[in-house]
């Protein structure tokens, strides 16, 4: 039942691919450098692309990056903001690349919808010796007052369980990775934390969470009235009511090296 979920919250954000490639954010530069920085060399795959968001973080900082993602939709949006880019239909599970073909594989809010006892073998397959696996997530910092009562209010279909500071510290801290048998192919886990403040207006913040799965899978009533909850809330609050402001984020990273 538990696969089920994810598959299906993992196959909801073709509907909203253009929503998620204009409103999700990018990531913080510091926190790719770190989880790169253990790579024995420059070849990354960006598995589970989505829109590219991670993607395009690689190519600024000047990374050899190919680009792997199963939905098309969310692949097109990829291709059409970064047509240079070397981008592949394939899923984590079945990677459409040769074997140690790639030095590091990195994963932007998208390693927990992998089924590591298929893809843990199949990101083994394809990583170089002593190559790099790391996840990146895009957390709002729940350590600001403000943050901290709008996930009160979002509820956890809006403000998911690693979408804040908090709930990303309690999911990462004793890594999903161990419990499918990988520490033995892949050591054990390091992980850091990266400030990466966005600007955004209420609206557009508004735009983000509705890009989020459990929104997108939630009926269309219930759907509404947490976004009008959220809506209400931040027109309440002097930091958000009117204008653009900050939100507080981090990008946070999850990495292991292949022994």
């Amino acid at each position: 039942m538990e696969r089920d979920a994810r598959r299906l919250h993992a196959s909801s954000f073709g509907a909203a691919a253009v929503a998620y490639a204009e409103h999700r954010p990018d990531y913080a530069p510091a926190a790719v450098r770190w989880a790169l920085e253990p790579a024995p060399g420059p070849r990354v795959l960006d598995l589970g692309a989505g829109t590219g968001k991670l993607t395009g973080t690689l190519v600024a900082l000047g990374v050899d990056v190919v680009a792997a993602e199963p939905d098309p939709a969310m692949l097109t949006e990829l291709r059409r903001a970064l047509p240079d880019v070397r981008a592949l239909p394939g899923s984590a599970e079945a990677i459409p690349l040769p074997d140690a073909s790639v030095d590091a594989v990195l994963a932007g809010n998208a390693l927990h919808w992998f089924d590591m006892v298929v893809a843990g073998p199949e990101i083994a397959r394809v990583l170089a010796p002593g190559g790099i696996l790391a996840g990146l997530w895009n957390v709002m910092d729940n350590r600001v007052g403000w943050v901290a009562a709008l996930e009160q209010v979002g509820g956890g279909a809006a403000i998911g369980p690693r979408d804040t500071f908090g709930s990303w510290r309690a999911a990462t801290a004793g890594s999903h990775l161990p419990k499918t048998g990988l520490v033995a192919r892949f050591g054990s886990p390091e992980q850091d934390e990266f400030p990466h403040g966005q600007r955004r207006t209420a609206g557009s913040l508004v735009a983000t969470l509705a890009t989020r799965a459990g929104m997108l899978v939630m009926p269309e009533q219930e759907r509404a009235a947490t976004l009008g909850r959220i809506r209400a809330f931040l027109a309440s609050r002097p930091e958000t009511t009117s204008g653009e402001f900050t939100l507080p984020m981090l990008t946070g990273v999850l990495r292991v090296r292949q022994l």
